[in-house]
C-alpha cells in the first residue's frame, strides 16, 4: 500500500492488524490458545513486567489473536490503540475503573441499553461511582449535569432500542468546556455508519458481540482509545497523570502519550479484574469483521424497507426509524450515519403490552432472543425482558414502553422478512 494514500474502510476490515504468520505462512490469523508465552531472558521477562518493552506475557493481558482484533477495530475507528476484552460490559467497566474514584460522578444520556441502565444505577454504586442522567433531546440537560464531580459523559451514537441519533458534536463541546472525555458507545452504528472520533469523543466502546462479529457467535468488547484527551492537564485522571508503584513510579501518560488511556485500562484494569477475551473468539469476531462494509449495508437497507412497510401497517401506532422522512432524528441521522440509519430500531403495535407479547410469540422467520446485529432477523418484547428490572416510568423514558418492540432486521430477503411480520401482527 503507497504511503500516499489510506486504505479504504474495507481494506482496513481485511487487513489492518494482520499479516502472514512467520512461521507458517498460514494467511487467516491463527488462534494463539496458549494460556502464557516463554521469555527470551530473564532481562527480557523483567522488561515486559516493567512496561519498558512490548510483548506478551500472559493471555489475561494480552494475545496475538486479540491483538490484531484491537489493532483492526482502532483502524477502523481511526483511534491510536484498542483494548479487546470479553464483553460490551466488561468495556464499559474497565474505562469507568480508570477514570473514577470513589465518589465521582458520569454524565449519561437517558437512552440507553437496558443493560447498561442497570450497570450504571446500581453495580457501579458498590465502588461509589454515581451516574447522573440527561436528556438527549435536550442538550442544554448535559451541561446542567456537569458538577466538579464528573469525569466523563457517556452516550450511544445510536440508541439502543429506541435508534435515537444522537447530536455528538453539540456533547462533544459541552464535554470540551467541562474538561472531561466523551465516552461514545459505537455498537449500533459500528464505524461504518459513524465515526464518533470524528465527532469529539475521547474513547469508544463497542459490545463486538454484535454488528462488529455479525453472527451471533460470539461475545466480546472493544475499547478504543481516541488519543484526543489531555490525561495530565489538571491531575483530574490521577491512575493516568501521577506515578504508578506497581510500576516503578511511571507516568502512565507521560510514558505512553497519545495511546495512554488503552494501555492503562489493560494493565491497570484487564490485569487486576481480568475480564479476558478468549482468542477463539476474538478470531471468530475478526471473521465477521472482514465482511462488515457489507454486512451493515445490507442491514440498512433491508431495515429501510421493513420500517417503511410498517409505518403503513393498521396494527402499528408508530414506528421510531430515523431514515424515515418523517421521524424526528432523521436530520441527525443524514449527518451522523449517512449510509443508512442503522438496523434496530422499535415500534408500537396497538393493543399494548399483550399486543407486544403475542407478536413476538407468533413469528416464525424472526428469533425471539435477546441480542441485536446477528445475520439473521430477531425480536424482541423489551418491556417483559431486556428492560424486565426498570420501572415503567424507567421503560418509557428509556424508549422501552410496555406497546415497544424492537427488532434487529437480518440480511435475509426483505420480502421474506416483511411477510413474517404481516403474517404475525394478522394473528393479534
Amino acid at each position: 500500500m503507497s504511503d500516499e494514500r489510506l486504505p479504504g474502510f474495507s481494506t482496513l476490515a481485511i487487513h489492518a492488524g494482520a499479516q502472514p504468520d512467520p512461521t507458517t505462512g498460514a494467511r487467516a490469523t491463527p488462534i494463539y490458545q496458549t494460556t502464557s508465552f516463554v521469555f527470551d531472558d530473564v532481562d527480557h521477562a523483567a522488561a515486559l513486567f516493567g512496561l519498558q518493552t512490548f510483548g506478551n506475557i500472559y493471555s489475561r493481558l494480552g494475545n496475538p489473536t486479540n491483538a490484531v482484533l484491537e489493532e483492526r477495530v482502532a483502524a477502523l475507528e481511526g483511534g491510536t490503540a484498542g483494548l479487546a476484552v470479553a464483553s460490551g460490559h466488561a468495556a464499559q467497566f474497565l474505562v469507568m475503573h480508570t477514570l473514577m474514584q470513589p465518589g465521582d460522578e458520569f454524565v449519561a444520556s437517558r437512552k440507553l441499553y437496558g443493560g447498561s441502565i442497570n450497570q450504571f444505577n446500581h453495580a457501579y454504586k458498590n465502588f461509589n461511582w454515581n451516574v447522573v442522567w440527561a436528556d438527549p433531546d435536550d442538550i442544554s440537560s448535559f451541561e446542567k449535569a456537569i458538577s466538579p464531580k464528573t469525569k466523563a459523559i457517556f452516550v450511544e451514537s445510536v440508541a439502543n432500542p429506541g435508534g435515537v441519533i444522537l447530536d455528538l458534536d453539540a456533547i462533544s463541546a459541552i464535554a470540551k468546556r467541562a474538561g472531561v472525555p466523551l465516552i461514545v458507545d459505537n455498537t449500533m452504528a459500528t464505524p461504518y455508519l459513524c465515526r464518533p472520533i470524528e465527532h469529539g469523543a475521547d474513547i469508544i466502546v463497542h459490545s463486538a458481540t454484535k454488528f462488529l462479529g455479525g453472527h451471533g457467535n460470539s461475545i466480546g468488547g472493544v475499547i478504543v482509545d481516541c488519543g484526543t484527551f489531555n490525561w495530565s492537564r489538571d491531575g483530574r485522571y490521577p491512575m493516568l497523570s501521577e506515578p504508578r508503584p506497581e510500576y516503578q513510579g511511571i507516568v502512565l501518560h507521560e510514558t505512553f502519550g497519545n495511546f495512554a488511556f488503552a494501555i492503562a485500562c489493560r494493565v491497570l484494569g484487564l490485569r487486576d479484574f481480568g475480564p479476558a477475551l478468549s482468542p477463539f473468539n476474538a478470531f471468530m469476531l475478526l471473521t465477521g469483521i472482514e465482511t462488515l462494509p457489507l454486512r451493515m449495508q445490507r442491514h440498512c437497507d433491508n431495515a429501510q424497507a421493513v420500517a417503511e412497510f410498517l409505518s403503513n401497517h393498521p396494527q402499528i401506532d408508530w414506528v421510531s426509524y430515523p431514515g424515515l422522512p418523517g421521524d424526528r432524528y432523521h436530520n441527525l441521522a443524514l449527518k451522523y450515519v449517512p449510509k443508512g440509519a442503522g438496523a434496530v430500531f422499535t415500534f408500537g403495535v396497538k393493543g399494548g403490552y399483550d399486543a407486544g407479547v403475542k407478536l413476538v410469540s407468533e413469528v416464525q422467520l424472526f428469533s425471539h432472543l435477546a441480542n441485536i446485529g446477528d445475520t439473521r432477523s430477531l425480536i424482541i418484547h423489551p418491556a417483559s425482558t431486556t428492560h424486565r428490572q426498570l420501572s415503567d416510568a424507567q421503560k418509557t423514558i428509556s424508549g422501552a414502553g410496555p406497546d415497544v418492540v424492537r427488532i434487529s432486521v437480518g440480511l435475509e430477503d426483505k420480502e421474506d422478512i416483511i411477510a413474517d411480520l404481516d403474517q404475525a401482527l394478522s394473528a393479534n
